[in-house]
Parts: structure tokens; C-alpha cells; sequence
């Protein structure tokens, strides 16, 4: 079992950068897929982006690919969302997601894939 915790949310100008940390506690989250959605308020929510146990696959939202970045750091158990090129969508609450990786990830970018959830980031892209 696993606690996430999020962090780096924030205000942020459209075009601008931000990088959202997502801290495990727990053993083992090496064993871990870890996923990366956002809600906006009123809305449901949506797969951002996705990463394997190793970090050597990534999945993306069409809407996402080629700005934002994940990635992950098991030695401090920790996964990254970098966020580049953000535009005025909105707030949005961004959470982290963590799984113990079975053999397929070719649910991965459905929330039900998850167990387990941190509380989430609220960032804002001003325009």
C-alpha cells in the first residue's frame, strides 16, 4: 500500500512551465505504474498522462503530447509531471495515481486502472 502526495501546483501564465512532484510512502513503489489526471471544476476527470514501473514506457493524452513530460525517480520514489507550453484552460485539479503494475498496461489510461490516489494540485493557467 502506498500514500501519494502531490505538490508544485500553483498559478502559472499561459506559456509558462510547471512540474508536479508526486511523493509515495510505502515499500516497493518501484512495483508501481503511476498515472497523472486533472478535473476541471464541473467536469470529469481525464487521463493526462501515464508511466510504467521503470519509466521506460509513457502514455499521453492527445492533448498533452509534446508538452507535458512524465517521469519518475524510484530511488526517491517519486514521479514527475513536467508541464510546458500550458494554456488558459482553466483551473484544473491535477492527481497522481499509483497501481502495483500487472503484466499489461493496456488499461493504464482509464482511471479504474488505479487503487490508489493522492489528494491532488490545483494549478491555474492565467491568460
Amino acid at each position: 500500500q502506498v500514500q501519494l502526495v502531490e505538490s508544485g501546483g500553483g498559478l502559472v501564465q499561459a506559456g509558462g512551465s510547471l512540474r508536479l512532484s508526486c511523493a509515495a510512502s510505502g515499500r516497493a513503489f518501484s512495483n508501481y505504474a503511476a498515472g497523472w489526471f486533472r478535473q476541471a471544476p464541473g467536469k470529469e476527470r481525464e487521463f493526462v498522462a501515464a508511466i510504467s514501473t521503470s519509466g521506460e514506457s509513457t502514455w499521453y493524452a492527445d492533448s498533452v503530447k509534446g508538452r507535458f513530460t512524465t517521469s519518475r525517480d524510484n530511488a526517491k520514489n517519486t514521479v514527475y509531471l513536467q508541464m510546458n507550453s500550458l494554456t488558459s484552460e482553466g483551473p484544473a485539479v491535477y492527481y497522481c495515481a499509483a497501481q502495483p503494475a500487472a503484466s499489461s498496461y493496456t488499461f493504464i489510461v482509464q482511471e479504474e486502472y488505479f487503487g490508489y490516489w493522492g489528494q491532488g494540485a490545483p494549478v491555474t493557467v492565467s491568460s
